[in-house]
């Protein structure tokens, strides 16, 4: 992921993305066994976002609304991303420009 693909949404609202995410998002709706949930030793935190954000089709908001409301103290697995990944790419995306609400962190 590179910060400028994230430019489409730098003037969505928040709780538009928020919406988004929660209506959306694949790890918004109830796992199965089958599924990965991050308990499992062997599944690090980059095997783990991608496998539960993969084909997520709010992916993207995911990413936007968690470097806008958590910026370089976000920790966990959004957006397709590790907390170590987004810190990586919070710089950049800022210097993408001002965003709506909270976007300026």
């Amino acid at each position: 992921m590179v910060a400028w693909q994230l430019d489409r949404l730098r003037w969505v609202p928040d709780d538009v993305l928020s919406n988004i995410v929660r209506d959306a998002g694949t790890c918004m709706f109830p796992t199965t066994e089958d599924e990965p949930t991050g308990n499992d030793d062997y599944v690090t935190d980059r095997q783990l976002a991608a496998r539960l954000c993969a084909g997520c089709p709010a992916q993207d908001e995911c990413l936007e609304l968690e470097l806008r409301t958590a910026g370089e103290h976000t920790v966990g697995v959004w957006g397709g991303l590790t907390d170590d990944d987004r810190r990586a790419l919070h710089w950049h995306w800022r210097q993408r420009g001002e965003r709506a609400e909270g976007g300026s962190q």
